[in-house]
């Protein structure tokens, strides 16, 4: 007699994190959140955070917003679409992100009764990034571009050409 086991094992595509990047100074970010499942009758989108208090973020019933318990320091900053509970696009803009806003918040959807948690984001908001030509290297004092020197160091192997022999076409093409 043979005994078989076989284990099953499902994850929820809607509980898996997902991280959002953003640099300090942008105008908004969103945290994306969507749902094609059934919608309850009187449901209630939620977004929050649960390192704080009250850990409201953004509340979301049929007649609108409803931002009574919100967590301050969200205070005129958040939004969702005006079609979210028609469309299932439950995503969350959040203006004007600073460093504190770094952290994990979720967005889940309730009935009054239960709560189901549709999807977990992890915000990092970075330091406002510096353009490319403003950077450079500390250590290095400035240099003059008349005054840098290159140096090529060209090695011969055995059964190749010469560099001096090579073409003169070749060399006009390699100068510096």
């Amino acid at each position: 007699m043979q005994l078989i086991c076989v284990y099953v094992s499902s994850v929820s595509q809607h509980a898996l994190a997902v991280v959002v990047e953003v640099n300090e100074g942008e105008r908004s970010v969103l945290l994306p959140c969507q749902y094609s499942g059934f919608i309850p009758d009187d449901p209630t989108v939620m977004w929050t955070r649960s390192d704080l208090h009250p850990k409201s973020v953004h509340l979301r019933r049929e007649g609108g917003d409803d931002l009574t318990g919100q967590n301050q320091r969200y205070s005129g900053r958040t939004s969702m679409r005006s079609d979210a509970l028609d469309t299932g696009d439950f995503s969350l803009t959040l203006r004007k992100p600073t460093k504190t806003d770094s952290g994990n918040y979720t967005c889940s959807i309730s009935d009054g009764r239960e709560e189901l948690r549709l999807r977990d984001i992890q915000l990092q908001v970075k330091d406002e990034q510096r353009p490319a030509e403003n950077w450079r290297p500390q250590s290095d004092p400035e240099i003059p571009h008349r005054e840098r020197q290159w140096r090529i160091h060209l090695h011969h192997l055995q059964g190749q050409r010469h560099p001096e022999t090579e073409s003169s076409a070749a060399g006009q093409r390699s100068e510096m």
